[in-house]
């Protein structure tokens, strides 16, 4: 295994986590920026009224695009575990 194939390798796992961890942060991140927003403007400080909107964003974006994470996930384990004697010799 050279260091050009473990760069690659890592690269693409890398890529992939950011793009799980984005398609679910970025979502919640622009929530609560408008809730934020919302509490400035109206001068209303309840903690509730922040968290339980970007929990409920999250869990809606869990359901509505894990099955594309999973499969990205499962395409890249497959490719991974399809290219181990390709890695190791």
């Amino acid at each position: 295994m050279t260091d050009i194939t473990i760069t690659a390798v890592f690269s693409e796992a890398i890529i992939i986590v950011l793009k799980a961890v984005s398609a679910l942060v970025i979502p919640g991140l622009l929530l609560g920026v408008l809730i934020a927003v919302f509490q400035a403007a109206t001068q209303v400080n309840e903690q509730t009224l922040s968290f339980l909107p970007k929990l409920l964003l999250t869990l809606a974006m869990v359901l509505i695009i894990g099955q594309w994470l999973l499969s990205l996930i499962g395409d890249f384990f497959t490719n991974l575990f399809h290219n181990i004697p390709q890695l190791i010799s």
